[in-house]
């Protein structure tokens, strides 16, 4: 999913600037240690304020950056490892047996993308925090000054993780959060990974943002606003998602759904700035009108090293990445991809907004030159 253009100031809840203002309860009663623990709190919440002002004016870069030019991706989601330790129902972006990219390999990969002039590269899976090597890509990413993310689902989460990650220098990290308490069709449930959210909002430097979810055969919908309110009570930020089916295209909200929908959306104007315009149309099951640039300002790169549409469209165009070159971005800038009217991809959607203005699409994409009814070509394992 695509990290937002435009982000709010990391909130602190209450109970957290409480506890970094007063020190631990376990101190209040006792003058030994208060100083250094309140001290040391202070030095956190420096340099978590100081990182979140650098990557605002990095964000802002980032726009003046691709609005100046079209031939570079802003943002490239790389997969380090296809394996996940969990199996949600509606989810084929994983597997139960892949072995980690070879760290030689993923940074030779981070080094291409930086060639093309990335601004962005967010490490996706499969479970990203189960490759072992994972702070050197990280850091990689970081020694080309490109702005570094991680989408994951938070289980493998500790304090100890926490802070390699504040090291090695990540920037945002995402968690979708899709029902209040586990079941058969995600385990990824606020009951869970409430813990790991209070970590996070403790420990974390960088960014998080955590995405609920309707759609996709989420049972309670209603689940998404219990989400959404805990996130931000931890001074995290929250977004709403809807759940593509297994081939990334749009599949209409009930009316329950598109209610939880609603609200979470104005719950978002009062805590976030958010661009997701195209999501609408999505609630209520109608097309988008628009240049889909994936290819070009969005790629994804799978574990094979191959530059993909998106998730959902694997197998088009299917190029090594070592052989992708600011042509292959011309060209797919300019083509059209049949699947983008009910496509659900955030983040081709949001990479989009900067050029939905300009050049219009003039190259048949696969679907219309093949005849085919839809672009979709999983590679699935």
């Amino acid at each position: 999913m695509f990290i937002r253009l435009i982000e709010s100031p990391f909130k602190l809840s209450k109970y957290t600037t409480r506890r970094l203002l007063l020190g631990n309860s376990a101190n209040l009663c006792s003058n030994e240690g208060t100083s250094q623990d309140t001290m040391a709190d202070l030095g956190f919440r420096f340099r978590r304020s100081w990182t979140a002002m650098h990557r605002r004016s990095r964000e802002l870069m980032m726009i003046l950056k691709g609005l100046a030019s079209t031939d570079h991706p802003i943002l490239a989601h790389i997969i380090p490892i296809r394996r996940c330790n969990l199996s949600c129902a509606y989810c084929n972006e994983y597997d139960e047996v892949s072995k980690p990219v070879p760290l030689s390999v993923m940074l030779e990969r981070i080094d291409r993308l930086a060639h093309l002039g990335t601004t962005i590269v967010t490490l996706s899976g499969g479970e990203p925090l189960l490759h072992p090597e994972l702070d050197e890509i990280i850091a990689r990413i970081r020694k080309h000054r490109i702005m570094a993310g991680m989408i994951t689902n938070g289980y493998l989460l500790t304090a100890d993780r926490i802070h390699r990650l504040n090291q090695a220098g990540l920037e945002h990290l995402q968690i979708s959060i899709d029902n209040v308490t586990p079941d058969d069709v995600s385990k990824k449930s606020l009951k869970v990974l409430d813990k790991k959210l209070q970590l996070l909002s403790e420990h974390a430097e960088f960014h998080i943002n955590i995405n609920s979810v309707v759609g996709g055969g989420i049972r309670n919908p209603k689940d998404a606003l219990e989400v959404g309110r805990r996130a931000v009570e931890l001074g995290l930020t929250s977004t709403i998602g809807i759940i593509h089916d297994s081939t990334g295209q749009l599949r209409p909200l009930s009316e329950p759904e598109r209610d939880v929908y609603l609200r979470m959306k104005r719950m978002a104007k009062r805590s976030y700035a958010q661009l997701n315009f195209f999501q609408d149309n999505i609630a209520h099951g109608r097309a988008n009108d628009w240049r889909c640039r994936s290819g070009a300002r969005y790629l994804y790169v799978c574990e094979d090293g191959l530059v993909h549409y998106c998730s959902q469209q694997r197998g088009y165009p299917a190029k090594p990445l070592a052989q992708y070159t600011v042509d292959d971005i011309r060209r797919e800038y300019l083509t059209v991809k049949g699947c983008a009217p009910r496509c659900t991809v955030a983040c081709s959607h949001y990479t989009a907004y900067m050029d939905f203005w300009r050049d219009p699409q003039t190259i048949l994409g696969p679907a219309e030159s093949e005849g085919s009814p839809q672009l979709v070509q999983l590679e699935t394992r």
